[in-house]
């Protein structure tokens, strides 16, 4: 146990260190084998582990999936559903911010990656909104906070991790995600409004767009409801499996755009290559987190925190409440699908021992890590944006996500609070 302790701390201090988590976690989770049992059983479960994991059929969703957002972020479709939302709410106070708090919730649907989501967003939004003389502050906070839906609304490469990692149902945690992405989204436009309300001149008013060209903005976001009701329609449905869906989604997202003739061949091998190379690192970080979670197990370690959990006397709400604020300290310097990698398979067999739905935590999980890409110093969505926003101080970005964080806890605690409310839609196939 102590092996393993031991172990879990040098994964956490290397992802400190930035040190590549793949090879963090296949180095430590070796070496922690090797210590507490035996070192040709550590070598040996290396291939085992990453010969189950690339022979599940429940893998397989992740390039799919990837391979669908490539193609709606690289072939300009995501301008069309921006130009659609800004049509019909840019004429209100804040109104250009919200309609690119609604494409970013649009896009993700069909992405599933914040970061993907933040940095599309921020080319297609920023200008417009800086054309209007919005703040810095509104605009760059605006897209930072609404690239982090991208991994709640479904289909969410997080929350494919998250079902192989505790042998979640992907299916079910896609259906129970809809309900808080949608919540999450209405709580961020309240804030925008919130925002455009006390201060007016970091939020003035757009021009109003004849009703003839709000319809005719319309033709460019047929894609994002085709492609998200046929995923989460199929999937609640039981009509096909997640991986079924991934497959589906990825064809249907290549007819659509070779049929708004946005997809050349060298575009589309481009897109191929780039879908490789993410899968290809995903997948060695998963690789990892498994023989991670085979570390925590073998060693006892697993078993010896749920028996100190429960020798502190905490259960029930309050225990999770107290898993969350870990994962909120975390999330201030650590990135998010670290922390998921690290962390769950600790916390999983805790949660199930207390009773609860593993479905229900995930959501919940995903939205402390959500409010992780958000907040200082580390907020990965926050680098992603100065990446693409050279001019526009980092400071100044945090500032304009103050009212997103505070929104985000509000919603964090009705969902713990109220776990039917994540649950209800599942519940209802």
């Amino acid at each position: 146990m102590i092996i393993g302790a031991i172990a879990m701390a040098s994964a956490i201090l290397l992802a400190f260190l930035r040190v590549p988590l793949a090879f963090a976690l296949l180095a430590v989770s070796v070496a922690g084998i090797g210590f507490a049992i035996n070192w040709n059983i550590a070598f040996q479960l290396v291939p085992l582990t990453i010969s189950d994991a690339v022979l599940s059929y429940d893998l397989a969703v992740v390039p799919m999936f990837i391979l669908m957002g490539n193609i709606i972020s690289k072939t300009g479709i995501a301008s069309d559903l921006f130009r659609a939302a800004y049509a019909f709410v840019g004429n209100v106070r804040g109104g250009l911010a919200l309609s690119t708090m609604v494409a970013c919730s649009g896009f993700s649907a069909v992405c599933g990656s914040s970061y993907a989501t933040a940095a599309t967003m921020a080319k297609v939004a920023y200008p417009s909104m800086r054309k209007y003389r919005y703040s810095d502050e509104l605009a760059s906070g605006t897209i930072a906070a609404g690239g982090t839906l991208g991994i709640l609304i479904p289909p969410s490469i997080i929350m494919v991790v998250y079902g192989i990692l505790t042998q979640t149902n992907i299916g079910d945690l896609f259906v129970a995600g809809v309900v808080p992405g949608l919540l999450g989204l209405a709580f961020y436009m309240a804030a925008i409004s919130f925002v455009a309300a006390i201060n007016p001149s970091h939020a003035p008013k757009g021009e109003r767009t004849p009703w003839a060209e709000k319809i005719k903005t319309l033709a460019g976001v047929w894609p994002f409801f085709l492609l998200f009701g046929l995923i989460i329609g199929g999937l609640y449905a039981k009509l096909f499996t997640p991986t079924e869906a991934a497959g589906i989604g990825a064809g249907l997202a290549i007819l659509i755009a070779s049929f708004h003739g946005r997809l050349t061949w060298a575009a589309l091998r481009a897109i191929i290559i780039d879908t490789a190379y993410t899968s290809v690192s995903l997948y060695s970080v998963l690789f990892g987190a498994l023989m991670l979670s085979k570390l925590l197990t073998l060693s006892g370690l697993a078993i010896g925190v749920l028996e100190l959990v429960q020798s502190t006397g905490l259960e029930g709400t309050a225990l999770i409440l107290a898993i969350m604020c870990v994962f909120l300290v975390l999330g201030c310097v650590m990135d998010s699908m670290a922390i998921i990698l690290i962390f769950v398979p600790l916390f999983a067999p805790i949660v199930v021992a207390q009773g609860f739905d593993l479905v229900w935590f995930g959501i919940i999980v995903i939205v402390v890590t959500e409010i992780a890409l958000i907040t200082p110093p580390v907020g990965m969505n926050v680098f992603v944006l100065k990446a693409v926003l050279p001019n526009v101080a980092i400071g100044r970005i945090f500032k304009g996500l103050i009212p997103f964080i505070a929104v985000d806890l509000v919603r964090l605690g009705i969902l713990i609070a109220f776990p039917a409310i994540t649950l209800w839609l599942g519940n209802q196939a």
